[in-house]
Parts: C-alpha cells; sequence; structure tokens
C-alpha cells in the first residue's frame, strides 16, 4: 500500500489508538489519532487525511456528529467503530455516509483489510465531467431543482423523488455517458454496507426507470450496458 496514505484514528479510549496506530504504522500507513472530536477537527485543518477510523460512543460529541460534520465538509472515508449493541446507531451512520463499520472487539487485521478495500473503491471512482453548482439541470424533458431536490418534466408535473432516488438520479446526471458499475454507484451514492453482492442498485435503478423513463420496459435515458453496469445516455444542461 502507498506509504503516502494518511488514517486518522479517532477514539476517546488511548488503548485502542495506541493499537491501531502502531499496528497500521507497521503495514506502511502514516497515522495520527485523537481523543476526540476537538482533536480531530484541528488534525483535519492542518493535515491531509485520507481516512478516518471513527468510535461512535465518545464523551462531548458523538462519533454519528462528527460523521455529519465530516460529510458536510469533506469526502474523506470514515470507518465507524461500534459496540455490538449499537445497530440502531450503525444504521443511521451509513446513512450519514460513512463508508462502513467495524464492530467491536475486532482485529486490526480485519481494519487494515476494510481501509484497503475502501481506499481502492475510492481511487477507481471515476470524476465528474461538470461541476454540481448549478441550481436546476435539465436532461431530456424533465428538469431537476438541486436545491429544492424536486423533479418536474418541462410542462410543469412534478414527480416525486425518494432520498435513494435523487442521490442515484444526480449521480448519473454528474457523469453523463459514462458507464458506471453498480460497485461505482453504490460508492457514489454512498449507500455501501460491506456487501459484496449487494443488488439494490438494480431494484432503485428499476424504481428510477419507472419514475422518468418514457416506457420503463426499453429504456432510453438509464441505458443497462451488459457486464459493465449503467449508462446515462442523454445531453445534461446546468442553469
Amino acid at each position: 500500500m502507498n506509504t503516502a496514505i494518511h488514517v486518522l484514528v479517532v477514539d476517546d479510549h488511548r488503548d485502542i489508538r495506541d493499537l491501531l496506530s502502531k499496528y497500521l504504522r507497521q503495514h506502511g500507513l502514516r497515522v495520527s489519532t485523537a481523543a476526540g472530536g476537538q482533536e480531530m477537527k484541528q488534525l483535519l485543518r492542518t493535515a491531509a487525511i485520507d481516512l478516518v477510523v471513527l468510535d461512535i460512543m465518545m464523551p462531548g460529541e458523538d462519533g454519528l456528529s462528527l460523521c455529519r460534520h465530516l460529510r458536510a465538509s469533506c469526502q474523506t472515508p470514515v470507518i465507524l467503530l461500534t459496540a455490538v449493541t449499537e445497530e440502531t446507531d450503525r444504521i443511521i451512520g451509513l446513512e450519514m455516509g460513512a463508508d462502513d463499520y467495524l464492530t467491536k472487539p475486532f482485529s486490526p487485521r480485519e481494519l487494515l483489510a476494510r481501509i484497503k478495500a475502501i481506499l481502492r473503491r475510492a481511487q477507481s471512482l471515476p470524476a465528474q465531467r461538470q461541476p454540481s453548482s448549478a441550481d436546476k439541470i435539465g436532461f431530456a424533458h424533465w428538469v431537476l431543482d438541486l436545491a429544492r431536490r424536486e423533479l418536474s418534466s418541462t410542462d410543469g408535473v412534478g414527480v416525486a423523488l425518494s432520498s435513494s432516488e435523487f442521490l442515484l438520479l444526480t449521480t448519473f446526471i454528474n457523469h453523463p455517458q459514462m458507464v458506471l458499475s453498480r460497485d461505482q454507484l453504490l460508492d457514489l451514492t454512498r449507500g455501501r454496507e460491506a456487501v459484496a453482492l449487494d443488488r439494490s442498485i438494480d431494484n432503485q435503478v428499476s424504481r428510477l426507470r419507472r419514475k422518468i423513463e418514457p416506457d420503463p420496459a426499453n429504456p432510453t435515458l438509464i441505458k443497462t450496458v451488459w457486464g459493465g453496469g449503467y449508462i446515462f445516455a442523454c445531453d445534461v444542461t446546468r442553469t
């Protein structure tokens, strides 16, 4: 693994910080540690961090609040550390944009494997062809209002989108005419939960097609690329 990779371990237990930092350094990673949110934010301001390992249960500002802060300010990958009884917190953390989680107790070897997997996925994601700073985006006979998160046809008929459908549609819009694999779509929509054969993207695409395609059985906007994934096969305009 690239020795330039810099991991930040945030945990209020010093023994855990010391154990993980020692193990990760032995395997070629740069490691910084923080005992809580204030130290984490200071390090993020002064250092280039590639991935954050973040404990959920901490005094003061907890890991979920810190994960929310991270997602509001950057796209640095996050692995949550959780207790066995915190299933609800794990779900909330993933919905907030955490990339993965580990349940305590865990082995440092498993953490290292998850770090490598997340960074490989992040490095494989395609870049956006255009910035997404526009308020409204047009495609085919649709207009998507990003600020209001509303989709309407050019004749003014509105269509309700769920949060997952909105994220999927904006992902396609930001990568027009590009083949995106299922894994890439899962990562770009931040819906991945470390499931190797997750087919939820197929279901989300089907639901989105039913809302935007003239004929969902014969899609012309979101096309399937056999063996590759999907492609958003239409031009995009931004205003």
